[in-house]
């Protein structure tokens, strides 16, 4: 009885904001990982691309939200690098991103435009 007693007192004087005592989580670290793909959707207004990926019959759908400040390149051909705009990319470019994860989204940090898909990316007219 005393040992119950003693708990439930430890209990009551603790203080509520036990999680606020928590030091904060680190920033993101370096990037940790890397899709290259085609670009399945370009969504300019909330900043996200999907890129569809695979190796053989097993493909998979990355969303990436891109921040402002992330660098857009363009290496189609065989040209020098060159800076572009995030609205610049359309559906059917195959691109390289690198890319982590912050929170609960992926959230790019360099994509690299390297060329573009001549059938199945966009709809037949």
């Amino acid at each position: 009885m005393y040992r119950l007693t003693a708990l439930s007192l430890v209990l009551i004087l603790a203080p509520d904001n036990v999680t606020a005592q928590r030091p904060p989580s680190p920033p993101p670290s370096a990037p940790h990982d890397t899709v290259r793909g085609a670009i399945r959707v370009v969504d300019t207004g909330a900043r996200a691309l999907e890129v569809t990926t695979g190796v053989g019959f097993a493909l998979r759908v990355v969303r990436l939200q891109v921040p402002a400040d992330v660098p857009v390149s363009d290496r189609s051909e065989g040209a020098e690098k060159e800076r572009i705009g995030f609205a610049e990319l359309k559906p059917g470019d195959v691109i390289r991103a690198v890319f982590g994860l912050r929170q609960t989204r992926f959230v790019a940090y360099t994509i690299e435009r390297l060329g573009r898909m001549e059938t199945g990316a966009e709809p037949a007219p």
